[in-house]
């Protein structure tokens, strides 16, 4: 079994910084692609960054240049480096994997979610 467990949250004030973390454990041949997601209240889950095996990273215009993903495969752990954050911000943050445990079988693990909160 694989699990994801997200960490880093936090209240902080606008245009303070925090960094989440998504550590991987469990049975993993290969970790694919890593990425964090945000809900907001009464909002629908957005695409906040993805990063791929080789280290090719995605953002999202909303947060392009404020957000920075990276990960250490060696310790399976994704990060989420937040500055300058906003109160839009303030949202519950997931983090997802595409885990490969055993040959052909590749799935898409999500975390429990970390509050992030912003306050103005």
């Amino acid at each position: 079994q694989v699990q994801l467990v997200e960490s880093g949250g936090g209240l902080v004030q606008a245009g303070g910084s925090l960094r989440l973390s998504c550590a991987a454990s469990g049975r993993i041949l290969r970790i694919n692609g890593m990425g964090w997601h945000r809900q907001a209240p009464g909002k629908q889950r957005e695409l906040v960054a993805t990063i791929s095996s080789g280290g090719s990273t995605n953002t999202a215009e909303s947060v392009k240049g404020r957000f920075t993903i990276s990960r250490d495969n060696a310790k399976n752990t994704a990060y989420l480096q937040m500055n300058s954050l906003k109160p839009e911000d303030t949202a519950v943050y997931y983090c997802n994997a595409d885990i490969t445990s055993w040959p052909g079988d590749e799935y898409d693990y999500w975390g429990q979610g970390t509050q992030v909160t912003v306050s103005s």
